[in-house]
């Protein structure tokens, strides 16, 4: 695999007081004070380096990560995910909104492209650019990595510039579609499993249930 964005083999996460992103540290000590009892920090990945399936969302949720400290846990993008997870045999266990639920991903791992809650839930381009390393090398430091799950354009965007691909444009994002990358690893593209996204009905369960099975599919190929 191309050394530009291989050469990475550790992956070091984020400090608790991360100062890379000024917007960023700003809002995080707002809710700090106001919340004093959340997470309200870079909020860490969930799942096994050892992985052979990485999916990546753009940014925690105020409510949900941002409060519960693990990714997608504690808002409804979380419920859709997790049941999705669970019925393809990715995770085991029971979901219930809480990081203390003993949940465990099997051959899953799940992280944001930026790892701080950002205000309305919007990552500037900067915040995106200061916070690529910490993908980049999180992907680096994955083995078994042979898929990647983008949930949302945003996180497909970002996916590709930490790959460090050079004809992103040959790579559009496309709900379903499952992209074979010069890396040798397969991006597959999802809408987000967000609640508004479900409730206008751009994305179903069973369409986001689809993606995984492609993916689980073309693993058992491999």
């Amino acid at each position: 695999m191309p050394e530009s964005w291989r050469a990475a083999t550790t992956f070091q996460p984020p400090s608790r007081d991360c100062s890379y992103c000024p917007r960023l540290v700003e809002f995080r000590q707002r809710q700090r004070t106001a919340f004093p009892e959340w997470h309200n920090a870079p909020v860490p990945s969930f799942g096994p380096l050892e992985a052979r399936i990485a999916i990546v969302g753009l940014a925690p949720g105020l409510r949900g990560a941002n409060r519960t400290g693990r990714p997608f846990t504690g808002d409804y993008a979380g419920d859709l995910l997790y049941s999705t997870l669970l019925a393809f045999g990715l995770a085991e266990g029971e979901y219930r909104a809480d990081p203390n639920d003993q949940l465990v991903l099997k051959d899953a791992r799940i992280a944001n492209a930026v790892r701080c809650v950002p205000p309305e839930n919007k990552p500037a381009p900067a915040e995106f650019t200061a916070c690529r390393p910490f993908l980049r090398a999180e992907l680096a430091a994955m083995p078994n990595l042979r898929i990647i799950v983008a949930l949302g354009k945003g996180a497909h965007d970002q996916t590709l510039r930490a790959l460090a691909v050079k004809s992103a444009a040959s790579f559009p994002f496309v709900h379903g579609r499952l992209h074979d990358l010069p890396q040798g690893l397969a991006l597959a593209d999802s809408y987000h499993c967000s609640r508004y996204n479900t409730n206008t009905g751009r994305l179903t369960p069973a369409m986001f249930h689809d993606v995984f099975r492609a993916v689980t599919e073309r693993l058992r190929r491999a």
